[in-house]
């Protein structure tokens, strides 16, 4: 028979109903966590890499585009054949538009002056070097421990929330720019700021919502995935993973010798008039 207290003791002993739901949430919180990270990390990668590309391929493109308009402007004065003229006329719409003085000075200097790297080209310097196209692998640390510690997901109340978010904002940007000084005066910051509440149990339908948010939460977030992995970027960074730079010089030889015809055959047409 079973007596009073130990009916009330096995009752202690069971487990909430609540609490697989909570475990669950849990779980999928870190998951989402793990996934932003990744997807952020990838998205500065992407971006870091396309900067790098437009800095160091853009102004060969534009020399192939424009000796392409020239090439085909010399053939349709030569042969007069309209529709020469008329490809002539179409490239050489195709090329951007001449900048205007602002547009030109944008990037080299502002209301101090010349930026340095406009003066050490203008004065035979060494320009400096484009930036990394990753963050250093202890950036990466600072950021990926910062990310986990702050993230607003880890919130119960709405004001903890805003400040997690408004702190990650300032982690995200710091990253972005691969700073690590700055990255460690934020987790300084942040290890000298207020605790986080312990989590408290929550009802059965603030954990399912909590579920659903999540989840759509993650759905968005492979939708950005996706959308970079399928980028044309993306696409050059999976050709040489380990070493995007060699690529992008393997390209930049091969636009050289690209512009280096191009211009053979030019002179050819200028020659021939």
């Amino acid at each position: 028979m079973t007596t009073p207290e130990a009916e009330q003791t096995e009752q202690s002993q069971s487990p909430r109903p609540e609490e697989r739901l909570e475990k669950a949430v849990r779980v999928a919180e870190q998951a989402l966590i793990d996934f932003e990270i990744a997807v952020e990390t990838f998205r500065v990668e992407v971006e870091n890499f396309a900067r790098l590309h437009e800095q160091r391929l853009g102004p060969l493109y534009a020399r192939i585009e424009e000796l392409d308009a020239s090439i085909a402007e010399a053939r349709a004065a030569r042969t007069q054949d309209p529709e020469d003229i008329r490809r002539a006329a179409e490239a050489r719409a195709n090329l951007s538009p001449i900048p205007g003085v602002e547009e030109l000075l944008h990037g080299w200097m502002d209301g101090q002056g010349l930026f340095p790297e406009a003066t050490a080209m203008l004065t035979d310097q060494p320009v400096r070097p484009p930036e990394r196209v990753r963050p250093s692998e202890e950036v990466r640390k600072l950021y990926r421990d910062l990310a986990r510690k702050a993230h607003p997901d880890l919130a119960q109340e709405n004001a903890e929330r805003t400040r997690r978010e408004e702190f990650i904002t300032r982690v995200n940007a710091a990253y972005a720019r691969g700073d690590e000084a700055l990255l460690r005066e934020l987790a300084a910051e942040w290890a000298a700021g207020p605790v986080p509440p312990e989590r408290q149990p929550s009802p059965s339908d603030e954990l399912y919502a909590r579920l659903e948010w999540l989840a759509q939460r993650k759905e968005l977030l492979t939708l950005v995935a996706r959308e970079l992995e399928n980028g044309a970027i993306a696409g050059m960074l999976r050709l040489a993973p380990d070493d995007p730079d060699s690529l992008l010089t393997e390209i930049a030889e091969r636009l050289h010798g690209d512009i280096a015809r191009r211009e053979s055959d030019l002179a050819a047409l200028l020659t021939q008039e």
